[in-house]
C-alpha cells in the first residue's frame, strides 16, 4: 500500500511540472509566451502594436526563488497563461546578463547596465508599457505600471486586466481594481 500511494505520489508532482517552464543555457525560465528578440524596445513596441498586443518587460535572474515561484505557480495557471499568451507581448531581461539592450531612449547597454539604470532593485520585475512611447524616454520613464517582485494568482492576474483596461489612465488606481475584483472573484 505504501508503494502505491509513493508512486501516487510521484505521479502527481510530475504533472504539476508538465506545464511549468524550462530553464535557459542562462538559468532563465524560457516560457513559451517569451519573445526571443533582438532586445530593442521599439522593434519590440512596434512587433506588439503589430500583433494587437501589449509590452511587457520581465527582469529575471539566475536562481532567483520567487521567479522560480512566478513560472511554476502563477503564470502556469490557465487563465494567466492565456493573457500572457494571447495579450502580452513579453521580453525577457536576465539581471546580470551581458547581452546588448536597446532603450526606448536609444541608450544601447548590456543588460545588467541596463537594468541598474532603471533602477530595477529585485526580481523578478515586472514593466508594462503604453503602445506609444515618447521618443528620448527610457523604459522607466515610459512604463505605465510596474511589478516589483512575486505576487500571488490574483494581483498577478488583475495587474495584467488592469494594465489591458488602461486602468492607469483611471480615477480607480490598481489597489482599489485589485481589491474591487478580488471581492467579485470570491
Amino acid at each position: 500500500m505504501k508503494k502505491i500511494i509513493v508512486c501516487i505520489l510521484m505521479a502527481a508532482s510530475l504533472v504539476g511540472t508538465l506545464d511549468a517552464a524550462t530553464v535557459g543555457d542562462d538559468g532563465l525560465h524560457k516560457a513559451p509566451w517569451i519573445q526571443d528578440t533582438f532586445k530593442d524596445l521599439n522593434e519590440d513596441l512596434a512587433e506588439a502594436n503589430v500583433e494587437g498586443k501589449r509590452l511587457m518587460v520581465i527582469v529575471e535572474q539566475q536562481g532567483c526563488i520567487y521567479c522560480r515561484k512566478m513560472h511554476e505557480e502563477v503564470f502556469i495557471i490557465p487563465e494567466i497563461e492565456k493573457i500572457l499568451q494571447d495579450s502580452f507581448y513579453v521580453v525577457q531581461i536576465n539581471m546580470f546578463g551581458d547581452v546588448e539592450v536597446t532603450d526606448f531612449d536609444g541608450d544601447v547597454l548590456p543588460e545588467k547596465k541596463m537594468v541598474k539604470k532603471w533602477g530595477a532593485l529585485f526580481t523578478p520585475s515586472i514593466y508594462f508599457f503604453p503602445e506609444e512611447v515618447l521618443p528620448g524616454t527610457s523604459a522607466s520613464q515610459a512604463a505605465v505600471a510596474s511589478m516589483p517582485g512575486a505576487f500571488g494568482r490574483w494581483t498577478t492576474q488583475n495587474m495584467l486586466m488592469w494594465v489591458l483596461e488602461k486602468g492607469y489612465s483611471l480615477d480607480e488606481p490598481f489597489q482599489k481594481y485589485h481589491a474591487r475584483k478580488f471581492t467579485e472573484q470570491q
